[in-house]
C-alpha cells in the first residue's frame, strides 16, 4: 500500500530525497519549500532545488513564510496526507502541523543523533574531527531535532573528506533509510528509540568568519577546518595583506620549530606551512582575483614573491 506524502525541504540534500520518494510506490501529493530567494550576481529570485524538482514532476508547491495562520494549516490539512517527510526545510513546524498527518511528521537528519542537532551537522562533524557520521530518520516533535529515532544509518568519515563529499555520501545512505522508515511506519512495526539528550551538541549555522585560519592551532585542527568549510564558506588566510583561500591541504610533518604561519618549504607538491603543532601542506590555493590553482602553478608565477614574503597570516 502506498502512502500519501507531503514533502517539505529546500536545498539539494532534500531534493535528492524527494526524487527517491517520487520514484517509489508512494504518492507525493504536495511539496513545501521556502519562498524563492535572490541569488547570483543579478540577485534574481530563484526557486529552491526542492521546488525545481516538484515543478518538473507537476507536484503542487506551497511556500508559506510560516504556519502561524489558520489558512496555512488548513491548506496543509486539505492534502489529506498520511505522513509529512521533512528534510532540511528551514522552517519550524508548530505542534498543530506535526499532528496533522495520520502518521505525523518524520525528519531526515544528516547526523547520527544526538551528536549534532541543528542547521549544519555535516560541517560541524568535520570541523570537530569526528571519525563517523550518518543519517537519522526520526519522528518529529516540537523540539529541535529531539524526536525519537526510527532508523540510524552510519558511515565513516574519510581522512580527506570535504563537507561536499560527506554531503553526497549521506544522500546515498539517507535515501534507502527513508524508504525503510516509511515501510516500518506503514506496517506498524516501527520501534522508536529515545535520544540521550546529555550527548547532544548544537550544530550552529556557519559564519564566513569561521574560515579565517589561526596558524597557532594544530595542523590536524586546521586540516579539519579547511575540509569542513569546503566548498562553502571556505577557509582562508592572508598573504601580503590580501586574503588567500585554501581549497586543499593535508597534514605533513608532526613537528616544526618555525613560527606558526611560516612557509618552511615550497615545491611542486605545495607550500609546507608551520602550525602550532606540525606542518600543513597547502596543495590548492586561490589568490585574490584568481581561480583556484595548484601550488605548482602558483609557484611558477610567483615564487620570487613568496620567497620575499614567506609567511601566511600577516
Amino acid at each position: 500500500m502506498s502512502l500519501r506524502i507531503i514533502f517539505a525541504g529546500s536545498p539539494e540534500f532534500a531534493a535528492e530525497h524527494l526524487k527517491t520518494l517520487i520514484a517509489s510506490e508512494h504518492e507525493v501529493v504536495a511539496v513545501y519549500s521556502q519562498p524563492d530567494r535572490p541569488a547570483g550576481r543579478g540577485r534574481k529570485l530563484t526557486a529552491s532545488p526542492v521546488k525545481a524538482v516538484a515543478l518538473e514532476n507537476d507536484i503542487p508547491v506551497e511556500q508559506p513564510l510560516n504556519f502561524k495562520t489558520e489558512e496555512s494549516v488548513a491548506t496543509l490539512r486539505g492534502y489529506n496526507a498520511d505522513i509529512m517527510v521533512v528534510v532540511a526545510y528551514g522552517i519550524i513546524l508548530p505542534q498543530v502541523v506535526l499532528d496533522a498527518p495520520r502518521l505525523g511528521c518524520i525528519n531526515v537528519h544528516a547526523s547520527v543523533l544526538p551528536r549534532w542537532r541543528g542547521a549544519a551537522p555535516i560541517h560541524r562533524a568535520l570541523l570537530a574531527g569526528d571519525d563517523k557520521s550518518g543519517v537519522t530518520i526520526m519522528q518529529m516533535d516540537a523540539g529541535l531535532d529531539t524526536g525519537d529515532m526510527l532508523i540510524v544509518s552510519e558511515c565513516p568519515i574519510q581522512a580527506d573528506d570535504t563537507s561536499e563529499q560527506l554531503h553526497d555520501r549521506l544522500i546515498e545512505i539517507g535515501q534507502p533509510a527513508l524508504l525503510e522508515a516509511l515501510a516500518q511506519l506503514e506496517a506498524g512495526r516501527a520501534k522508536p528509540v529515545k535520544q540521550d539528550d546529555a550527548r547532544a551538541n548544537y550544530a550552529h549555522k556557519l559564519e564566513k568568519s569561521e574560515g579565517l585560519i589561526d596558524w597557532h592551532k594544530t595542523a590536524a585542527q586546521i586540516d579539519c577546518q579547511i575540509r569542513g568549510l569546503t566548498p562553502w564558506p571556505g577557509a582562508f588566510t592572508s598573504w601580503q595583506g590580501q586574503n588567500v583561500r585554501i581549497h586543499k591541504a593535508r597534514p605533513c610533518s608532526d613537528t616544526t620549530a618555525a613560527q606558526p604561519g611560516a612557509i618552511v618549504a615550497m615545491s611542486a607538491n605545495g607550500f609546507e606551512v608551520a602550525t602550532g603543532s606540525g606542518t600543513l601542506l597547502l596543495e590548492v590555493l586561490q589568490m585574490p582575483g584568481k581561480k583556484a590553482m595548484s601550488a605548482r602553478d602558483i609557484l611558477n608565477a610567483r615564487k620570487a614573491a613568496f620567497e620575499e614574503s614567506p609567511v601566511f597570516g600577516l
